[in-house]
């Protein structure tokens, strides 16, 4: 079993920076890929960022290229999602989740955070 502890969402006004993190305690091997999606109120549940444990990282999601970013930090088996310039269209529960293999499907991970508020407003 992976418990996954996300922190760091909140309220901020468009042009903002925030940093969710996201700390694993539990089973390594399911935590081979580690990634971010968001939801937002009436939508589907969709991939951000992905990263794997060798480094690999996929940005899922075309509307944050160039303003969001992931990293990892093996040693405490955490992920991070840099997010820079929010739009209000960034405005969403934002979860973590963990798994095997890297991939941007929501099928694809076994483990899930709680999710984070982030609301993004003037």
């Amino acid at each position: 079993q992976v418990h996954l502890a996300e922190s760091g969402g909140g309220s901020v006004r468009p042009g903002a920076s925030l940093r969710l993190s996201c700390v694993a305690s539990g089973s390594s091997s399911s935590t081979n890929a580690m990634a971010w999606f968001r939801q937002a109120p009436g939508k589907s549940r969709e991939c951000v960022a992905a990263r794997s444990r060798i480094g690999v990282t996929t940005i899922c999601a075309d509307s944050v290229n160039g303003r969001f970013f992931i990293s990892r930090d093996n040693a405490r088996d955490a992920i991070y999602l840099h997010m820079n310039n929010l739009k209000p269209e960034d405005t969403a529960v934002y979860y973590c989740a963990a798994g095997s293999s890297l991939t941007s499907t929501t099928n694809g991970y076994t483990f899930w955070g709680q999710g984070i508020q982030v609301t993004v407003s003037s």
